[in-house]
């Protein structure tokens, strides 16, 4: 008896664990049922809901190439080719062919009960490929409901941060003289604080000229719709290791840290810059380099402002004020400056532009100078135009011979015969004073007055700064008469043109010509002084126009 009850038993329970392994196939089955119906769901909801909150976001027509869905701890997504256009069809400022917005690839991850919410909830997307094209202040109609509809709307996505790559943020401009202002942003992380509020952002932008990585930080928005401009931005940079050597002409590796603020069209920008190997390539020299700035750049066409740039160069400072440009033909930058310095060593500004060495003088110098560099594929040397006046009271040069003549003229003028009659114990310093203008590499001289102790010059001439070339003419006043500039017998042969040369109440007026090269320099008379200065009077003119014309051609 007892042996059949177990065994009655024991066929209940298999009955019983085959109906329950039979119920948990089946629940099994129906899961990877509901999965396979899921994922069957999934692919069309996103396609939908994403084109969806694109469209109600920007308030235009959305294209989405591919999207493919799967499940797996959770709902993956990934799309290519996803174009967003303007408010019309085809886009009014280039039919057909630009949208405002274009990614290449995106993918992210969610939850796989947050797909049937609404909005449904992502963490991260991440982006790859993404170009943002702003239409011109003529077109911003297109994203002015930018915000405005998507507020109005519900969104079927919501988004908390984006991770971008090989960014490119294009905005076009209305005027026929500008290009567009383009950006690559290698690396862009954007955090969306809420409706109404800014963006947070850290990118890295790729400079191309010099080149270098550009590590920005900071927050933008929320935007103006009908005033893209008075968007705001803030936000903190550094710029390092920038090689200088992509530009023509120059050479070093700047670095720069600032800060900014303000609006789009404003953007008010406070840094500073450090090249410790600065060189201008028709000097050579290596000079060290540092600037502090204020400047104000509009972001809409890349403009920049400077107000000031103090810089300091070698043991000199100086200060600068103007603007810099963008231009289409040729493109580029066209530098337009005002610089004063106060208390410059001239040696340290010709170590940095003239490639002799040592510098030719020595001294302090004030100077004002307008300073134009044009856009251009040449180097900076050949570029570069300067126009202005200096003043240097105690100038020394670096020459033996040439100070020497210096000395010997100063001395002899004072009616000195050298040794035993107050010969100077150390050189003489000399007055400079003059204007001048620096053209395709070479300083004209319009007027120099030239300033030692018994001596007074007036000239005109040009001087090449790769140091190979002067040539100077002009009027030496004396206080001595010619025959007392020297002594013996040929002070008493002089005697007699004493009053050819005695002018104005000069004790002697002599003309006087030096020409040659730094190393060999050559003074001399010149009886055809009179000539020549007309010569140099137009000098300055003639000039200007020949550089006119090759800026046209």
């Amino acid at each position: 008896m007892a042996s059949g009850f177990f065994l009655v038993q024991s066929r209940r329970q298999s009955r019983r664990w085959r109906w329950i392994a039979g119920f948990l196939l089946i629940l099994v089955a129906a899961s990877v049922v509901c999965v396979r119906l899921v994922i069957a769901r999934a692919q069309p909801i996103l396609r939908a809901r994403l084109i969806e909150t694109l469209s109600a976001r920007f308030k235009s027509r959305v294209e989405l190439a591919d999207l493919n869905v799967w499940v797996a701890d959770g709902v993956h997504v990934e799309g290519k080719g996803l174009r967003i256009f303007g408010t019309t069809d085809p886009n009014p400022w280039e039919p057909g062919v630009q949208p405002l917005l274009e990614i290449g690839e995106f993918r992210f991850q969610t939850s796989l009960r947050s797909l049937f919410r609404d909005p449904m909830h992502v963490d991260i997307l991440y982006v790859d490929g993404l170009v943002v094209n702003v239409p011109s202040t003529n077109r911003r109609q297109e994203i002015r409901d930018l915000r405005q509809r998507g507020q109005k709307m519900k969104m079927s996505i919501a988004v908390d941060r984006f991770v971008c790559a090989n960014t490119k943020l294009i905005i076009n401009t209305s005027r026929p003289s500008k290009l567009p202002l383009e950006f690559d942003i290698s690396d862009l992380r954007l955090k969306e604080i809420g409706p109404g509020q800014p963006l947070r952002f850290d990118a890295t932008l790729v400079n191309p000229r010099p080149v270098g990585a550009i590590h920005s930080t900071g927050q933008f928005g929320p935007l103006n719709e009908t005033s893209p401009r008075e968007s705001a931005v803030a936000g903190n940079y550094s710029f390092t290791h920038a090689d200088l050597g992509t530009l023509p002409g120059i050479g070093g590796i700047l670095s720069s840290t600032g800060k900014y603020g303000g609006t789009l069209g404003r953007i008010e920008v406070e840094g500073q810059t450090d090249t410790p190997d600065f060189q201008i390539a028709l000097s050579g020299h290596r000079v060290r380099l540092h600037t502090d700035f204020h400047a104000i750049v509009d972001g809409t066409d890349g403009d920049t402002y400077l107000d000031p740039v103090k810089a300091t160069v070698l043991h000199s400072s100086f200060t600068a004020r103007g603007k810099i440009v963008r231009i289409k033909n040729p493109r580029g930058h066209d530098v337009e400056l005002e610089v004063v310095l106060g208390q410059a060593h001239v040696e340290d500004l010709l170590k940095l532009g003239i490639k002799t060495d040592p510098p030719v003088m020595t001294g302090v110098i004030a100077m004002r100078t307008k300073l134009s560099l044009p856009a251009g594929g040449e180097d900076i040397g050949k570029r570069l135009e300067l126009e202005g006046d200096f003043h240097l009271p105690a100038a020394q040069f670096t020459n033996d011979k040439v100070q020497g003549r210096i000395d010997w003229l100063s001395m002899r003028s004072l009616g000195k015969s050298g040794a035993g009659q107050g010969q100077a114990d150390q050189a003489v310093t000399s007055d400079l004073k003059g204007t001048f203008i620096l053209s395709r590499g070479v300083l004209f001289f319009s007027s120099l007055h030239f300033l030692v102790p018994g001596t007074h010059a007036d000239m005109a001439g040009k001087y090449s700064l790769d140091g190979d070339t002067f040539n100077f003419h002009g009027l030496l006043r004396l206080n001595a008469k010619l025959s007392q500039m020297t002594t013996g017998w040929k002070s008493i042969l002089l005697k007699p043109v004493d009053p050819f040369f005695h002018k104005d109440g000069a004790g002697a007026e002599i003309p006087f010509t030096i020409s040659g090269t730094r190393e060999a320099p050559r003074f001399g008379l010149d009886f055809h002084s009179k000539d020549q200065h007309l010569k140099d009077q137009h000098l300055k003119e003639d000039h200007l126009i020949e550089s006119g014309k090759t800026a046209s051609r």
